[in-house]
């Protein structure tokens, strides 16, 4: 008789592992406290408009293709992807800009308009985050952080040097142009940290950039949480909405079911793919791993103050992708990491799916998605909210050259309270804790449960770290040590460690 899986959560991790699980033999079943699936990549529909509530990106093709593959299917069986072109736009001060397009070629173009030579030094720094990018896939992001020597091999040895230093020692070496640092450093913020406190080696985020390209499911990034949904379900994986998950039960120190909206459900096997933080709050205190002062004393990357605009007309000199980097990002880093603050003078990102995927919004008008970094834990309040949308939709209208304020037909939003809200989120972070040296691979939580048999996490607090393609390959490794402990079947081929 196959064991039972309870797993908590229907985030990209625990739809990842749920998949591999299922195929493996096991009964598995997902307990989901929201009335639909997805955790952070859940989606908005009004008047006509569609929001991705939270990822937005789609880089690293690949890891979702090979998640597919996994179980004989292809990516173009779920849902259509299109490489936009350009990628994105970079809006500095002075109303200059940058427009990154979809080729390398072209790419070098435009650093060498804006920086003489640089276009060379950029082919260099391509090359080694390539050769980054095959390293860490091959060697890195696939181990499952249970040991040190995951990391020692013959190519990781020879980059040793990439670990104790910085993106950003690497990127000033060679650059000089401001705007040109700030575009290359703003790929590993996706790994939550600074990119002074990056490891050098994380540059392999760059060639996802610019290499790999930046991409669009139709329909918007939920297509792909019912893609997987899609999966599961032929997989015979049983998801349940509403459930909310109150207590992990625990006898004898193994866990021998959970706790849900008051009924207790036997399993055989507890995974964890809500925050990890909140699922180890599930347990009495006896049984878990980490303490509050270990929580405080982490790195986490940021929350956002999130904005869902519908506009009444289509607008003008952005694209799918924008970035606004016309204040200082080191002084918005400070109030982030190092002195954690409402930030006076924000950087913000912008997206309008309606300009690439016209699904997304009525004809003639425009859906706009707005995000400012913020620190966790602040205080989250209507006012401050407000004053922050003034504040950017102002210059937003400065820096695009048009009016827009009075063509708002509505305007949601979703900060630090909605994230401990909908998710369980630790102070509210946004993408988990981030991706620094002493919080790289073994060094983050464990997959596995220290004290409590049965026991597992999943997702982007665990390894490999935050972001969508991450979350995919953390469900993978935690499927991977499921099987190496219980072998419900002889089949091993597809779960790689």
């Amino acid at each position: 008789m196959s064991k039972k899986i309870s797993i908590i959560g229907s985030g990209f991790s625990s739809l990842s592992a749920s998949c591999y699980l299922a195929q493996l033999g096991y009964d598995v079943t997902i307990y989901e406290k929201n009335a639909t699936i997805g955790g952070r990549a859940r989606q908005l529909k009004k008047d006509g408009f569609t929001f991705d509530i939270g990822p937005s990106w789609y880089w690293m093709p690949d890891v979702f293709e090979s998640f597919f593959n996994d179980f004989d299917k292809t990516v173009s069986e779920y849902y259509t992807l299109d490489k936009l072109n350009p990628a994105y736009k970079v809006f500095f001060k002075n109303h200059e800009s940058i427009t990154i397009e979809d080729t390398l070629d072209k790419i070098y173009k435009a650093f060498e308009s804006e920086e003489p030579g640089s276009s060379d030094k950029l082919k260099k720094f391509i090359s080694t985050a390539q050769n980054n990018y095959q390293i860490a896939i091959k060697n890195l992001v696939y181990r499952p952080g249970v040991s040190p020597l995951e990391l020692v091999t013959k190519e990781t040895i020879q980059r040793l040097g990439q670990f104790f230093s910085t993106i950003s020692k690497e990127v000033r070496k060679e650059f000089k142009n401001e705007k040109l640092i700030q575009i290359l450093e703003f790929p590993v913020l996706f790994l939550g940290a600074k990119p002074s406190n990056t490891p050098a080696f994380y540059s392999f985020m760059n060639y996802a950039d610019f290499g790999l390209g930046t991409w669009h499911p139709k329909g918007g990034m939920y297509q792909v949480i019912l893609g997987m949904e899609k999966l599961a379900q032929s997989l015979g994986i049983k998801i349940q909405t509403n459930a909310t998950v109150e207590k992990i039960i625990v006898k004898k120190h193994k866990t021998t079911g959970i706790q849900v909206n008051s009924n207790e459900i036997e399993s055989d096997i507890v995974l964890c793919g809500a925050d990890y933080h909140h699922g180890e709050t599930l347990l009495d205190p006896e049984h878990r791993q980490y303490s509050e002062k270990y929580w405080d004393s982490r790195t986490f990357a940021p929350s956002s103050l999130l904005f869902y605009v519908g506009f009444d007309k289509k607008l003008k000199n952005i694209h799918h992708h924008n970035l606004f980097f016309d204040t200082d990002f080191d002084a918005h880093a400070v109030d982030i990491y190092d002195q954690p603050k409402w930030p006076e003078k924000p950087l913000f990102y912008a997206n309008f799916t309606s300009l690439s995927d016209p699904g997304t919004a009525p004809t003639g008008q425009e859906n706009g998605f707005f995000l400012i970094p913020l620190a966790p834990g602040l205080e989250d309040n209507n006012e401050l909210r407000e004053a922050y949308f003034d504040k950017i939709i102002t210059r937003f209208e400065d820096l695009t050259n048009q009016n827009v304020k009075n063509n708002i037909i509505f305007k949601e939003s979703f900060c630090v309270k909605d994230f401990v809200k909908e998710y369980n989120s630790y102070k509210g972070n946004a993408y988990g804790m981030a991706n620094t040296l002493l919080q790289t691979a073994f060094l983050r939580p464990k997959l596995k449960s220290k004290k409590v048999k049965n026991l597992f996490f999943t997702g982007q607090l665990t390894v490999p770290g935050p972001g969508v393609p991450p979350s995919l390959i953390s469900g993978k490794l935690v499927a991977g040590l499921i099987e190496a402990q219980y072998k419900e079947t002889k089949e091993l081929k597809l779960i790689t460690t």
